[in-house]
């Protein structure tokens, strides 16, 4: 039985999509904005954001792409795959994006309320991750924590609606 803060799902590896009842309403194609605070990687702007989640693999995971293209037509793009670790109970988020640097190991990811919650770590800092659908918008936050930084500092919010 694998338990996500409020969601009871059997753990049956040869049934695909188990993982679906998780994350069943993040599933379809998503438009909206990306708003992205001031840092290192430019002023603060926003991007026309492009999201979607669809089933992979059988069944057995869901892929996330993503997509914002800018005023003058740059873009970033960011691939992950969720899927689940039936040794431990977690889903899995497997990342890897636009910025070069190769993927790590993946995330494990927590339920709680409503919202998915995942933190990736790498030498170079640490990444936090929110995905939540409320009232039809699906929103995802990501928060950095850069080198030696103490805490955790927003980076981008995404709002968007089913296309």
């Amino acid at each position: 039985m694998l338990i996500l803060a409020g969601h009871n799902v059997a753990m049956n590896s040869s049934q695909p999509g188990m993982l679906h009842a998780v994350l069943e309403e993040f599933l379809g194609h998503w438009r909206g904005i990306t708003h992205l605070v001031p840092s290192a990687w430019g002023p603060e702007r926003s991007a026309v954001a492009e999201i979607s989640f669809t089933r992979a693999a059988g069944g057995f995971a869901v892929v996330q792409s993503y997509r914002h293209t800018e005023e003058d037509g740059t873009h970033f793009d960011g691939h992950g795959v969720f899927t689940v670790d039936p040794d431990h109970n977690d889903v899995l988020w497997y990342y890897v994006d636009s910025m070069g640097m190769p993927p790590g190991t993946p995330a494990r990811c927590l339920w709680v309320d409503g919202v998915l919650r995942v933190e990736r770590h790498s030498d170079r800092g640490s990444a936090r991750h929110t995905f939540r659908v409320s009232d039809g918008v699906l929103t995802h936050t990501a928060e950095l924590r850069i080198g030696d930084a103490q805490d955790f500092v927003p980076f981008m919010t995404s709002e968007c609606r089913r296309h």
